[in-house]
């Protein structure tokens, strides 16, 4: 069997394009997989073409080498970044291949599942009303109420995404916005009661002090973890935060480390309890496997990042099934109405009270619908709360 073609699309999502790919073989046995990133999807788009191309004429099968030539091959450009992002997508479609050739999911190709029920956290659900303490705990409510036992947020909210005019330099927060944050995390642990899982999110965007006077306030929250309270430049700066942070608070990085070389100085310094690795950017499905097993070395959680498409959410719970150190996986909560007309089986079928329902279909489960993707082309014109 021999790879003849690879095909990449962008589609619109809620909140940044997707980038979803196929790859199609001489018997006529196809995989599909997901490279989405953001900003910058457009550079995305153009490297999954590219590396796809690459791979073609070789033997699907040989999944793990093709990602190590991958790798190897295009590491001159660095081994993290859009490159990666490619690499991620093939991968996952080269599994979703060979598991579709073999009749059985990917979770059996990764050793077997431990678990076929996957616990999920709540991620966009904060998408109506204001920035104030009664309409998070509305909302946050209305999650309990679906049936989930987790969900995450950022309580600072004081930038978008992206650096710009509304960013102050020094990641500061006033006093009022930081009494605010406090209040409205306040309110939706008060909404949600004791036994739920709380995750806050800071996306990097705090200075140090900040950042460390924050995670002691939220501490008497009993808060599951703080996210990123630096960015992914230094493992000693993490290292110093954990050392400030109080011990009651989990760090949760991971989400910007890319491959099982990228997270090892973080594992080794033990700075954080919890990695949530994005199976789009980190390597793929393989390279997230890898990863985990690491992790468990150190008796550090997976918690995959996934606040991404269809493909990703499915791929990330099959690696979720076959390791033993899942914790939890992200899930948008609102979505796109076309999350699930862009795939063969509709994730909302396989989402009960908080928990993704894996099937025993081969591969990742599911097929792209190319014609409803067509319909959703990706957005290529900056909008509004939403990143290209």
């Amino acid at each position: 069997m021999k790879i003849t073609d690879v095909k990449v699309w962008l589609v619109e999502g809620v909140k940044y394009n997707w980038t979803l790919l196929k790859i199609y073989t001489d018997t006529g046995l196809t995989g599909v997989g997901e490279a989405t990133n953001w900003p910058g999807s457009p550079i995305v788009y153009h490297a999954a073409k590219h590396v796809g191309e690459r791979i073609i004429g070789l033997d699907p099968m040989k999944t793990d080498f093709i990602w190590t030539k991958l790798y190897r091959d295009l590491n001159w450009m660095g081994p993290y970044g859009a490159s990666l992002c490619a690499i991620s997508g093939i991968d996952m479609a080269l599994l979703d291949l060979k598991g579709k050739a073999l009749g059985v999911p990917c979770y059996e190709l990764l050793g077997g599942a431990y678990r076929q029920d996957i616990q999920l956290y709540a991620n966009y659900w904060f998408t109506g009303g204001g920035h104030n303490a009664a309409d998070y705990a509305a909302q946050a409510l209305k999650v309990k109420e679906a049936g989930f036992t987790g969900l995450k947020f950022d309580p600072f909210a004081h930038t978008n995404y992206l650096y710009g005019e509304d960013l102050s330099s020094n990641l500061t927060l006033t006093p009022a916005q930081q009494d605010l944050a406090f209040e409205v995390s306040k309110a939706v642990r008060e909404a949600v009661g004791p036994d739920f899982d709380i995750m806050i999110e800071t996306h990097a965007m705090l200075n140090y002090r900040v950042a460390v006077k924050m995670a002691q306030r939220l501490a008497t929250l009993d808060i599951t973890w703080y996210e990123e309270p630096a960015g992914p430049e230094s493992a000693d700066t993490l290292r110093a935060m954990r050392e400030r942070i109080p011990s009651n608070v989990s760090i949760c990085v991971g989400e910007r480390h890319y491959t099982r070389h990228g997270i090892r100085p973080l594992l080794e310094k033990h700075v954080c309890d919890i990695m949530m690795p994005d199976i789009t950017r980190c390597g793929g499905p393989s390279e997230m496997k890898r990863m985990a097993t690491m992790m468990e070395a150190y008796n550090v959680l997976l918690a995959p990042h996934n606040p991404n498409g269809p493909l990703s959410t499915l791929a990330s719970a099959q690696v979720c099934a076959s390791v033993p150190n899942f914790f939890r996986q992200e899930f948008m909560y609102n979505d796109v109405p076309w999350r699930d007309t862009v795939i063969t089986h509709p994730i909302a079928d396989m989402v009960k009270n908080g928990h993704l329902q894996l099937s025993t279909r081969p591969g990742l489960g599911v097929d792209l619908v190319e014609s409803e993707m067509e319909k959703h082309p990706g957005i290529l014109t900056p909008k509004p709360g939403f990143y290209v």
